[in-house]
């Protein structure tokens, strides 16, 4: 309403109230004549023609073309977007954005990476980025009053805005002496977008980057960019929602997450960078030195200061640390090892100082240039000096092809002797008579893998023996292992594999040696060993497969696992592992105990501002079972007195797990074998890997004999079994607590405490009811993946 029709119908208010007062002076009159009809106002937007609020993040799709903005030279700042919502509805409100841009150009001096990121506004000495607001003005960090360009929504096109420059100069995002022929990179973030209940979106709301070469118009690939948005998805998992295309990543804990790659670089440019030696920052916050002083984290811990010692010192990389390849992957991913500089090598091996040469070797170099003349190829070559690839290149190094197994009888009935036979490979010829693999392996403990297998398909084990055990003997090329057992065990299918870690240099295996600290200096890789499946009783008989073994009832796989790790070899350590056929020895339903019962959490901090750590009364774990064991390893619940790995914090915060914690799908197939999409429950409530029951049985000595003489102790076993789904689930720390148990317990779970005397004794639970997928609390709800 004018201002005009506001005043007077105030006067004629103020009139009809004064007559009020006077009292009535008759009756009223007769009704005036209607007045002409006004002018139609403008047409409004139709229902549903615009939109002002989101679901999430990406609900909210920026788009900007080359044509839309000038970011270099000498014309004036323009800028114009639009902004749709995932179903192209135009998105209307936007009341205040930030623009990153910079620029990709050759370093043309003699140190350095050869091509250089450039941020405008920190090269006009204005700050990161530009805020476009409607008043032309924004509060930045800290308070301050900055000039921003103005943002103006076209009143005929909802979703349509442009950006003008009303201040002094140019804009700050405008390199003036910038050229037009060099990638120019820009992208938007908005701010105080809600959602239709009024709060925020809990992530960054950001366009995608777009690359472009200004001078022509033409879209660009940078050639700098040699670690993929895909490749720190690996670990870190993809934000929910997203285009494969326009991939995300969703856990970056830094500045609440910028979620790309090509966003990182806008900040953590040449602009930002520091000396590695700095005593109080530590690090160099360049993109390609810092990503590398992160990673390498508690590696390099003791060479660490300020804040890279507090913020970085306990991160431990997942996969191998000098397999460079797993984040380099991408097209220009042989950038790592052709361009050879400083800055990215001290960010690593931080111990290194090129001002005096100490340790290496004495060497000072001149300048960068320099490098390339003893790293540039040959052994001491990036690739080569990281021994990038090893593994793979001597997988089948050591191999044995098991042929055959069978029981005979002895004298005595309850001993049989098992007879495994197999051909072995050293380095691709039949292994020689007289070879000692004791000189070769990197640990004399481990062997063969052999147990029984249950109607389940469940691992019994109990078969094995080290493969350096004098029952083994060696000739033409062929291992004979014959081992006297209980007899009742030598009956029906059993499994054969093998774990042994043998020392390898090149791609060949080699004789172990030590260094001066007692450590093998060779690197350690696993045999190949495929599993083969023998019936004692019924050679004829019909296969039966381990669990871990058929694709219908594991729900993970070694690719998701080494999409992080790279290799499960490095991760057991001196087992030799490469697959779950030989996790599942040791990690299965049917074996109780654990090395890692007891659960510590983080309660404070030493003198030395260290963590220290204390055990969680009435939490712990009896049982090895591989789901157990991988949920509680990855929630926070493995680590020990020290914390190693990923650890709780004071506050139940979960430490160095770099992937979303509800991101089932890090470890979990994506389909079963069908090609369907994979469920952990089948219809009838039981889990779809089959197991019913976990073996928690324990046995306790009464010491009632002398230490030299033992004949009176009294041994007792007691048989427990326990609930597999309440056990996997109480094995993250998020369903650890006395109300989740309560939970579990009150829906038919047999808990410890509370355990069955036999695995039959165990009711399924009735967990599926509301858990199962596509149930209204169905883990594929309540666990919806990558955050968003």
């Amino acid at each position: 309403m004018k201002k005009y029709n506001r005043t007077l119908l105030a006067a004629t208010l103020i009139a009809a109230l004064g007559v009020t007062g006077c009292g009535s002076d008759g009756s009223d009159g007769v009704d005036g004549a209607a007045g002409a009809a006004g002018a139609d106002g403008a047409a409004g937007a139709a229902a549903g023609s615009v939109a002002t609020t989101v679901e999430n993040a990406f609900d909210l799709n920026i788009t900007l073309a080359p044509a839309d903005i000038v970011v270099v030279g000498a014309d004036p700042f323009t800028l114009s977007f639009t902004a749709k919502n995932a179903a192209g509805v135009p998105f209307s409100g936007l009341e205040k954005i930030a623009l990153y841009v910079t620029s990709q150009s050759a370093n043309t001096t003699d140190t350095g990476a050869p091509m250089l990121w450039t941020n405008h506004a920190l090269a006009n000495d204005f700050g990161s980025s530009m805020y476009c607001t409607l008043t032309g003005t924004a509060e930045a960090r800290g308070g301050a009053v900055v000039d921003a360009c103005t943002l103006v929504e076209d009143a005929a096109n909802p979703g349509t805005y442009t950006g003008s420059w009303a201040h002094d100069g140019n804009a700050p995002v405008v390199l003036a002496d910038g050229s037009a022929n060099d990638l120019a990179r820009v992208f938007i973030r908005s701010y105080n977008v809600e959602m239709a209940d009024g709060s925020g979106v809990s992530d960054k709301v950001l366009s995608t980057p777009l690359d472009f070469i200004p001078a022509t118009g033409e879209l660009a690939v940078s050639a700098k960019d040699s670690v993929s948005n895909a490749a720190c998805i690996k670990c870190h998992s993809p934000m929910e929602g997203y285009a494969d295309t326009d991939m995300r990543i969703a856990n970056i804990g830094a500045h609440h997450n910028y979620q790309k790659v090509e966003n990182c670089v806008a900040c953590h440019n040449p602009a930002y960078a520091g000396g590695q030696d700095d005593p109080e920052k530590g690090f160099n916050a360049n993109f390609n030195a810092m990503i590398h002083t992160i990673h390498a984290g508690h590696h390099i811990a003791d060479s660490l200061t300020g804040d890279a010692l507090e913020e970085f010192g306990g991160i431990g990389f997942p996969a191998e640390l000098n397999e460079c390849t797993v984040c380099h992957e991408n097209e220009n991913a042989t950038q790592w090892n052709d361009n050879v500089y400083a800055e990215a090598c001290v960010s690593c091996h931080v111990d290194v100082d090129l001002a005096t040469g100490v340790n290496h070797k004495g060497i000072v170099p001149s300048s960068d240039a320099a490098c390339s003349g003893c790293h540039g190829a040959g052994s001491l070559s990036p690739m080569e000096a990281h021994n990038v690839g090893a593994r793979a290149s001597v997988s089948e190094g050591l191999t044995f092809d098991f042929t055959s197994a069978v029981a005979t009888a002895t004298a005595d009935p309850l001993v049989s002797t098992l007879t495994v036979v197999a051909n072995v490979t050293l380095n691709g010829a039949a292994i020689e008579d007289g070879t000692d693999l004791s000189e070769y392996t990197t640990s004399t403990r481990r062997g063969f893998l052999i147990g029984n297998i249950d109607d389940k398909g469940t691992p019994i084990r109990g078969l094995g023996l080290s493969v350096l055990d004098d029952a083994v003997s060696l000739s033409g090329g062929v291992i004979t292992v014959a081992k006297d057992f209980d007899t009742a065990r030598l009956v029906g299918p059993i499994y054969v594999t093998a774990e042994v870690q043998v020392c390898a240099e090149g791609d060949m295996i080699v004789k172990c040696t030590k260094d001066a600290d007692g450590d093998i200096e060779q690197l350690g890789v696993a045999n190949s060993a495929p599993i083969k499946y023998f019936n004692l009783t019924d050679a004829n008989a019909a296969e039966v497969v381990a669990r871990f073994d058929d694709p219908a009832l594991i729900t993970v796989s070694e690719a998701k696992c080494n999409a992080c790790h790279d290799n499960l070899t490095h991760v057991k350590g001196s087992h030799g592992v490469t697959e779950f056929t030989q996790c599942m020895d040791c990690h299965n339903n049917s074996y109780p105990g654990s090395y890692h019962g007891e659960v510590y959490q983080q309660d404070g901090v030493d003198d030395a501002g260290e963590p220290t750590f204390a055990m969680v009364p009435g939490l712990e774990f009896a049982n090895r079972d591989l789901a157990t064991v991988a949920h509680r390893f990855h929630s926070g619940l493995f680590a020990g007195e020290t914390g190693a790995g990923i650890y709780l914090d004071a506050d139940g915060e979960l430490v160095n797990y770099p992937a979303v914690q509800t991101n089932c799908q890090a470890c979990h197939k994506d389909t079963n074998a069908a090609g369907d999409a994979m469920t952990f429950f089948s219809g009838t409530g039981v889990l779809t890997s089959g197991r019913t029951a976990i073996d928690v049985s324990y046995s306790v000595t009464d010491k009632n004999g002398t230490p030299d003489d033992e004949t009176d102790d009294i041994t007792t076993a007691y048989s427990e079994f326990i609930s597999p789904v309440a056990e996997s689930c109480r094995s993250c720390h998020a369903h650890s607590g006395a109300a989740a148990l309560a939970h579990f317990k009150s829906n038919g779970a047999t808990v410890a405490g509370e355990t069955a005397e036999t695995a039959e004794g165990v009711a399924i639970e009735s967990c599926a009811t509301c858990h199962a997928e596509g149930k209204t609390y169905g883990i594929d709800k309540v666990h919806a993946g990558a955050a968003h």
